[in-house]
């Protein structure tokens, strides 16, 4: 069988060979190709106008696909995977995404054609989960504020919330999404002493050490609120004026999960007029930030250039997760994080896996 991988900046192809090179166990022949950006912030740019506009709105470079109909299998990171590349892939059995998403590839169309697509559950979800909880810290704590005026030269000890400095032990942390992310930063929070709650009308079984709530509950309960959901029609905007006004006049949002969950503009209005406490995001609905946008210029934000989930060791170990789970599905081993239910014939029926 041969595999097409297509490495990127973040996974360059010596990552992508090393990962997927236990697969010749399989006589599974590897071939990766480049998707080159000049600069980080280019593929950054691009994934960021395929998540919201579908694996068709970057062309891939014609080289990229050019003779890969004879491949069974592709497996890509942030590249589109759009109908014109899987119509061109003639022999094309299953997808392989090296995220916990499927944004980046037409998984309609491949439906329709019988293609397996896989994903990679949780692939980063330790790095964004550490990340998370530092930006809680920064947020309450003032820590990157109190930086800054040092290293402008004051002593600053006056923030907008220092008459209401918490600590993370005996407050509640309200977690809306309860997948790979949210169940490690609830267990970090647990160490902390919070009490956790969630919102996840998808997470059912044992989901300590967090309570399921409804979100209008988390929303006016919680001291923060992280959010970590998939992006979705039932989900974009899901924290918009309504629910910002639910919410503690003490508490914080924090975003480290898609831009599209928040309604940026309502979060802006909620921090410039003091109804909530402050915030601490990663994603923006338009990146890179502009210096002059709104949120740099607040004082009850902390802010970060889209980088929770990017960890050498979160880039360097996601080939290898996914080889792993497609050496199970050869092996005829179950579950296996197919998203959406289609069995490529490379083993046993495959079941849809967690997203």
């Amino acid at each position: 069988m041969r595999l097409l991988a297509i490495s990127d900046a973040y996974i360059p192809r010596e990552y992508m060979r090393q990962g997927l090179s236990g697969l010749a166990e399989f006589d599974v022949e590897v071939e990766v190709r480049c998707w080159e950006h000049p600069r980080l912030i280019d593929l950054q740019e691009a994934n960021l106008a395929i998540e919201s506009g579908g694996p068709g709105a970057v062309a891939l470079p014609p080289e990229i696909g050019r003779n890969a109909g004879g491949f069974e299998m592709l497996v890509v990171q942030f590249a589109p995977v759009s109908r014109g590349l899987i119509e061109a892939m003639g022999a094309l059995r299953l997808i392989g995404v090296l995220r916990g998403g499927a944004e980046n590839v037409d998984v309609e169309f491949a439906t329709r054609r019988g293609i397996a697509v896989m994903n990679t559950p949780g692939r980063n979800a330790r790095a964004v989960a550490e990340c998370t909880i530092g930006l809680i810290l920064a947020e309450v704590r003032n820590i990157a504020r109190a930086h800054a005026g040092l290293a402008g030269g004051r002593w600053r000890r006056e923030f907008p919330n220092s008459a209401a400095i918490p600590e993370l032990c005996g407050k509640t942390v309200g977690l809306v999404g309860y997948g790979a992310v949210g169940r490690l930063v609830a267990g970090y929070l647990h160490a902390f002493g919070s009490r956790v709650i969630a919102f996840d009308p998808h997470v059912r079984g044992d989901t300590a050490p967090a309570t399921l709530v409804d979100l209008p509950t988390l929303l006016r309960e919680s001291d923060v609120v992280s959010l970590h959901a998939r992006l979705c029609e039932e989900t974009r905007r899901l924290i918009g004026a309504a629910e910002l006004a639910m919410m503690k006049p003490t508490a914080v949002l924090v975003n480290t999960a898609r831009s599209g969950l928040v309604d940026e503009a309502a979060l802006v209005a909620a921090l410039a007029e003091r109804r909530i406490m402050g915030a601490a995001l990663d994603v923006f609905d338009v990146e890179p930030l502009a210096p002059d946008h709104p949120l740099c210029q607040l004082d009850n934000v902390t802010i970060t250039p889209h980088l929770a989930g990017s960890t050498l060791d979160a880039f360097r170990n996601s080939p290898r997760q996914l080889a792993g789970q497609l050496a199970r599905m050869f092996r005829g081993e179950r579950p296996v994080p197919v998203i959406n239910g289609i069995d490529p014939g490379f083993g046993i029926p495959s079941t849809t896996g967690e997203s």
